[in-house]
């Protein structure tokens, strides 16, 4: 379970910047979104979430070309900042967050195991990404990933008020 002190922290640090957050997510398959609009007054930050599982909706709905996805695959640290990209301009927001990765627990390999996660968070001026590696069931993975997401863009956040 996602910390609900964690999902507060971030709810008040938007709404206290007025910053406007989208999300486009794959192997967290909307728990993000969820997690971010289970506060009231989340309407004030959240703007909408994708969730583009396929690499058909990465392309269609994120701009995300599909020979970026036969180069580096799905599950890829430059995906994941070409779907924050395409949901921040979309959504015209402050920030695009974005979650690729291997739930499981199928679909793993050896360069890409279960549990590997892309995150990324595109602003008008950047992109950061970070790879992790968490080793639960499928659910665990995508709490996992979406916690940390939580946590980065919060991260994100404390480092512009400073």
């Amino acid at each position: 379970m996602i910390n609900p002190e964690l999902v507060n922290k971030l709810s008040d640090e938007l709404k206290k910047q007025k910053a406007t957050v989208a999300t486009a997510e794959s192997c967290t398959g909307g728990l993000l979104a969820h997690t971010l609009t289970n506060v009231s007054g989340s309407s004030a930050y959240f703007d909408r979430g994708v969730i583009s599982y396929s690499n058909k909706a990465k392309q269609e709905v994120l701009g995300v070309p599909e020979d970026v996805l036969k180069k580096y695959g799905a599950v890829s640290r430059k995906v994941a900042e070409v779907m924050a990209q395409g949901i921040r301009q979309r959504a015209s927001v402050d920030y695009g967050l974005a979650t690729t990765g291997i739930a499981g627990p199928t679909g793993g390999t050896n360069d890409k195991p279960v549990g590997l996660v892309y995150i990324a968070i595109a602003t008008k001026d950047y992109v950061t990404v970070k790879r992790y590696l968490f080793s639960g069931d499928r659910l665990t993975n995508k709490e996992s990933g979406c916690a940390a997401a939580l946590e980065l863009l919060l991260e994100l956040l404390s480092q512009k008020k400073s």
